[in-house]
């Protein structure tokens, strides 16, 4: 058990740092090779899952334009109206349901919820709680009913 909580603790952290990294891609325009050089580079990347962040940050830009659909298809307002930091939790999030079968779908709203808690606008946890409902049942990730976060 306590594998399981440093492994869940270590993906945290690895969350946090792509969610960062994530922002970076969107404002600055790196690409994945530069990302991942500056982040490898942190203090805390030791504590955290690096090939977790690695894979993810992988495959969230190179789907980056799909998980946008996603995004724009369940959300009231344009996609243009998402702030860089929301929508990097949204990438990061869409990106673990689609790709991530082995990390339970609660898990991953959960995660999301608290990083936008931590790092999005105020309230904007309750948007992206809304938001991975529903795209995890599009893609069939079986949500809970009477899910409350």
């Amino acid at each position: 058990m306590a594998n399981d909580r440093g492994g869940a603790l270590t993906r945290q952290r690895a969350r946090k740092l792509l969610v960062k990294a994530l922002y970076q891609w969107q404002i600055a325009g790196h690409d994945v090779g530069e990302l991942e050089k500056q982040f490898r580079a942190l203090p805390e990347f030791e504590r955290c899952d690096g090939e977790y962040f690695t894979q993810l940050l992988k495959l969230v830009i190179e789907d980056a334009a799909e998980l946008d659909v996603a995004i724009a298809r369940h959300a009231a307002r344009g996609l243009e109206h998402l702030d860089a930091v929301g929508r990097g939790i949204l990438l990061l999030a869409i990106g673990e349901l689609k790709h991530r079968a082995d990390v339970p779908t609660k898990v991953v709203i959960n995660e999301a919820v608290e990083l936008a808690k931590r790092y999005g606008a105020a309230d904007s946890f309750k948007f992206v709680n809304a938001m991975l409902d529903k795209i995890a049942r599009e893609l069939d990730r079986g949500v809970p009913a009477a899910s409350s976060r």
